[in-house]
């Protein structure tokens, strides 16, 4: 009998674990998404696109900080694809990360599943396709990120919110593109900007004295962007995943790959308003609309569009230094975003990349301190995880740039688990560039014309610079800005312009330790594909 209470009390005490741990785990959400080819009218023409589940853009994934995500990719395209989740840290799992250096394609006519986390973030991100120019086709989308009920936001509830997507766009396709890049060409001039797919009939309500967020995205695969609203203001709230001092603006640069989020009140008169989205340092500038429509309005929205900015490089530098994060906030956990008082943490090592155009065997090439990145058929992360050799060697890019031409290359940084690292981009091209890190965000603490220097330090931001993932470089001009490597993996450090990207415009930075733990980093999944040396392993 004793026996038999015990062994009751035992099972009790283990169902009851076991309820709490399934208790305790973060929710999962599930998506099956079908990749295809389709057509559509975005710019006047019909033209092959890629659909996500028949969409273009494709579904908005709408999740909680911490939910776990499972996505089921069917590849229906006649190349091999993969999508890479923008922004998203991929904490502990760079397997998850969807770009060549991480991942083996996924084939034609096949499948492959992405697991990852939402792990300690909030905001407003976007998922596009990592191979070749199949960006330019489509395959897009927003990925909104909302706080715990536990945390609190420092803004009034909104009374609801919308997503747009904004970016250029190309009737040439993908195919044709990519072909003129193969061929030791340029990407042409745009054809024109979308707004969540198409060109000017797009269309947001909401009702008068009402307060509403928007999300912004930039998914352009070249080109800045100016952002206003006809009749409004706007107040910027979050940037990409981190609360900023509420600034209000009449209009806002957005730079390829950077994403925003602000609120806007319904004040103005009950009728219709233009939304604006114009080309930045481009000639000819090239504009879209949408409509900001009021509940109720008859009357529909009239001329003049409200003037932007167009190619005062300067005035865009100016508005991105007043961009500054909101120290007493918190984002994803409760503790303040101040609370990591990064001004005060010492820098271990310094990367100045230079980013220039080149030609290579007679071709145009784009390279960072004088290595144009070309994809091994092995990816990185496969490589280092097997110790396969012959496809990459630690640390073959320089540091600061070297002289003498460009060359070839696959360009790996080692660099150590917990490093606090200094990266300046140095632009020495004439026009903007736009530098996205996977894995990590980095705080943005200048911006200077001309060459950096050592004393360019003293114009640092060390106080409440903003953290994000992408960052513009003006026209022979710097950026600067620290991150803390406290992620594990593989990853990758690439220009937003694709078809620079295409051609070499990318490095990865290889952040390890010696200790093997699942603390730090997740072992390979058993689906991971295998290609090129991997093959067989």
């Amino acid at each position: 009998m004793r026996q038999a209470i015990f062994l009751q009390f035992l099972l009790g005490i283990l169902a009851c674990f076991s309820i709490f741990c399934a208790n305790a785990e973060d929710p999962y959400r599930y998506y099956n998404w079908v990749v295809t080819y389709g057509t559509r009218n975005p710019l006047g023409a019909y033209q092959r696109v890629i659909l996500i589940n028949n969409q273009f853009p494709g579904p908005t994934i709408e999740a909680l900080t911490n939910d776990n995500i499972i996505v089921n990719v069917i590849n229906q395209l006649d190349e091999p694809f993969l999508i890479t989740w923008h922004g998203i840290k991929q904490r502990k799992t760079s397997w998850q990360d969807g770009v060549l250096g991480t991942n083996c394609p996924i084939p034609p006519h096949s499948n492959w599943t992405y697991k990852f986390q939402m792990k300690d973030q909030i905001g407003t991100y976007m998922y596009y396709p990592s191979t070749l120019m199949h960006r330019a086709a489509g395959g897009f989308g927003a990925i909104n990120i909302i706080q715990r009920s536990v945390i609190s936001i420092p803004y009034p509830e909104p009374a609801g919110e919308f997503t747009l997507l904004v970016g250029d766009w190309y009737k040439a396709g993908d195919k044709a593109l990519q072909k003129k890049l193969d061929g030791g060409s340029g990407l042409p001039l745009l054809d024109g900007l979308l707004i969540n797919g198409v060109h000017k009939s797009y269309t947001i309500t909401g009702q008068k004295g009402k307060t509403y967020k928007i999300r912004i995205t930039n998914v352009g695969i070249s080109t800045s962007i100016n952002f206003r609203i006809q009749g409004h203001t706007m107040t910027l709230i979050e940037v990409e995943g981190s609360h900023s001092m509420q600034e209000v603006y009449e209009s806002l640069d957005i730079h390829a790959g950077q994403s925003v989020a602000v609120l806007v009140t319904f004040h103005a008169s009950i009728k219709d308003y233009y939304i604006v989205a114009s080309t930045r340092f481009t000639k000819p500038i090239l504009t879209t609309t949408a409509i900001l429509r009021y509940e109720g309005s008859k009357t529909p929205a009239s001329l003049p569009l409200p003037v932007g900015p167009t190619y005062h490089f300067h005035w865009s530098m100016k508005q991105a230094r007043t961009i500054r994060l909101n120290l007493t906030a918190n984002a994803a956990r409760p503790n303040p975003q101040g609370s990591f008082h990064y001004g005060t943490i010492k820098v271990v090592r310094t990367l100045v990349l230079a980013n220039t155009k080149d030609k290579i065997n007679g071709k145009l090439r784009y390279a960072v301190n004088g290595v144009s990145y070309v994809d091994p058929t092995t990816p990185l992360k496969l490589a280092d995880w097997f110790n396969i050799p012959g496809v990459f060697k630690l640390n073959s890019i320089k540091d600061s740039p070297p002289s003498g031409l460009a060359t070839l290359g696959v360009s790996v940084f080692g660099l150590t688990l917990h490093d606090f690292v200094e990266i300046v981009f140095q632009n020495t091209e004439s026009t903007i560039q736009s530098w996205h890190l996977d894995g990590s965000s980095f705080y943005v603490v200048g911006y200077g014309s001309g060459k950096w220097t050592a004393d360019s330090r003293k114009r640092y931001n060390l106080a409440d610079a903003i953290t994000r993932h992408t960052v513009q470089a003006y026209p022979t001009s710097w950026t600067a800005v620290l991150v803390s490597l406290d992620n594990k993996g593989m990853w990758n450090l690439r220009s937003q312009l694709w078809s620079d990207r295409y051609l070499g415009k990318q490095v990865y930075l290889r952040v390890w330790n010696n200790e093997k733990s699942l603390f730090t980093e997740n072992d390979i999944p058993p689906n991971a594909l295998r290609c090129g040396k991997a093959v067989h392993l």
